[in-house]
C-alpha cells in the first residue's frame, strides 16, 4: 500500500473507501511493514504483514492469514498478479466453502511487457510462470475486472492458454479533489519556487523507463528550439524515481538538451503541494508507453485540467472523445505533436478543452460510478455462482 509503488495502491484506497460509505465492511491484506508512517493514518482497516521477500514478494505470515480469515468474507479481490500473494489466494479459496476470488490485473496483461526489447528475461520469466501458475489464478477467478474497454482487449493476445471464467469492465475512477485553496498554492510554491508564478506543464507520475520521461524531455527541447522567440511553459517533472539510475540520467539529460532554469524537478508530490500542481498547470502531460489507466490523467481532469497523453494510456479514447485531450503516439515525434498542438491553440480552443475535463472526469472516472459498478459487478457474479462453484482444478 506504499503510495510510492504507483496507482494501484490509491486506487484501493479510493474504492474501499467508497464501498465503506455505500454499507460495505472493507479489509485489505497487504505485504508492508507494520511500522510504516503511510499506514499511520488511515480510515481502512489494513492488515500489515510485514514486508516481502525478493521479487516474488513472498512472506510467510500470508498464506496462514488467509486460511484462518478469508472464510469472514463474501468475495475476495486480488489486485496485480505474477507475485506470492496470488498463488497464496489461489490456495486458500482451494477450502471447502472457501469464498468466490476477482482480480484486478491492473494492466500486468498488458502485451506490452512482454515485447518490449526492455524486458526480455522478465518476459520469458512471466511465459513460465504463466504456465505452471498465473494461469490458474486467472482461470480459478470467478471474474476478471478491468479498468476499461481497451485493457480488456489487450489482455486476451499475451498468453496461451487465456480463459478466464468471466471478463468485465468495471471502470477505475478517483474521488472529487478538494477545491482549490491558498494552503495549495503556498504548498506547491515552497516546493517548487521557480514554477509557482508562472505558467507550466505538469508531468505527475514515477519517473520510470515506461512513462515515456526521455520522449517529453526530448520533445521539450525540441519545442524550445523551435520557438526560441516565443518560449513554451516551463516543465515540472514531478514524482518519485528522481534517486534511480534512470532518473539521474533523465536530469543530466536535461540540464544537456534544455534550456537552462526551464525544467524543475520538485520530486514526489503530495497533499496539498500535488493538489496545488494540478489546479494551476497550463496541462497536464503523460506520453507513457504503457499506462493501464493514469490516475493523474484522471485527477487533472477532475481539476478541470486538459491532458496531453500518449495513445498507449487506454483510457485515452473516452478522454479524446469527450474534448479533454490531446493524443498522440509514444514516440519523439509524437510528442513533439503533443506540445505543439497544445501550443498552436488559440486561448478559445485552450479553454474550451478546459471546460471539457470535468464532465469527462465525472462522467467515467469518478469514484462514486465506479464504486456502485463494481458493486454490481461482485453481487451479480456471486448470485449466478450461488451455490458456491466448485474451483476447477
Amino acid at each position: 500500500m506504499n503510495p510510492r509503488a504507483g496507482g494501484p495502491c490509491q486506487g484501493i484506497r479510493n474504492l474501499a473507501g467508497e464501498m465503506i460509505k455505500n454499507g460495505n465492511l472493507v479489509e485489505v491484506v497487504c505485504l508492508d511493514d507494520p511500522g510504516s508512517e503511510y499506514l499511520s493514518a488511515r480510515s481502512l482497516r489494513i492488515h500489515a504483514l510485514g514486508t516481502g521477500r525478493g521479487v516474488w514478494n513472498y512472506h510467510p505470515r500470508l498464506s496462514p492469514w488467509l486460511n484462518q480469515n478469508v472464510h469472514r468474507f463474501d468475495a475476495v479481490i486480488l489486485n496485480g498478479l505474477w507475485q506470492y500473494p496470488g498463488y497464496a489466494l489461489l490456495k486458500a479459496t482451494r477450502q471447502r466453502l472457501a469464498p468466490a476470488y476477482f482480480v484486478f490485473p491492473h494492466g500486468m496483461l498488458d502485451p506490452w511487457f512482454q515485447r518490449t526489447s526492455e524486458r526480455r528475461l522478465k518476459a520469458l520469466r512471466n511465459w513460465f510462470y504463466w504456465k505452471f501458475v498465473e494461469q490458474r489464478v486467472i482461470g480459478n477467478a470467478a471474474a476478471l475486472f478491468f479498468t476499461c474497454p481497451e485493457e480488456m482487449r489487450l489482455a486476451r493476445g499475451t498468453f496461451r492458454p487465456y480463459r478466464p471464467t468471466r471478463e468485465l469492465s468495471v471502470g477505475y475512477g478517483v474521488a472529487r479533489p478538494p477545491e482549490l485553496n491558498s494552503a495549495m498554492v503556498q504548498a506547491f510554491a515552497s516546493r517548487c519556487p521557480e514554477a509557482s508564478d508562472k505558467p507550466y506543464w505538469l508531468y505527475l507520475s514515477r519517473i520510470h523507463p515506461k512513462k515515456g520521461v526521455d520522449l517529453l524531455l526530448r520533445a521539450y527541447a525540441t519545442v524550445c528550439r523551435s520557438r526560441a522567440h516565443s518560449p513554451p511553459p516551463k516543465l515540472v517533472v514531478a514524482g518519485p524515481g528522481l534517486e534511480t539510475a534512470y532518473g539521474r540520467n533523465m536530469h543530466h539529460l536535461a540540464s544537456e538538451i534544455c534550456p537552462p532554469g526551464t525544467v524543475c524537478w520538485p520530486g514526489m508530490l503530495a497533499g496539498d503541494a500535488k493538489w496545488g500542481a494540478l489546479y494551476r498547470c497550463e496541462a497536464s502531460i503523460l506520453p507513457s508507453h504503457q499506462e493501464n489507466f493514469g490516475i493523474s490523467v484522471v485527477e487533472a481532469l477532475a481539476c478541470g485540467r486538459p491532458v496531453l497523453v500518449s495513445n498507449q494510456i487506454n483510457i485515452w479514447r473516452e478522454i479524446e472523445t469527450d474534448g479533454a485531450a490531446i493524443v498522440q503516439p509514444d514516440s519523439i515525434e509524437g510528442t513533439v505533436r503533443l506540445l505543439s498542438d497544445w501550443l498552436n491553440l488559440s486561448p478559445a480552443a485552450r479553454t474550451a478543452m478546459a471546460d471539457q475535463a470535468r464532465p469527462c472526469f465525472r462522467r467515467h472516472f469518478s469514484i462514486e460510478v465506479v464504486a456502485r459498478q463494481v458493486q454490481t459487478a461482485l453481487a451479480s457474479t456471486l448470485h449466478e455462482q450461488s451455490p458456491r462453484r466448485s474451483h476447477k482444478r
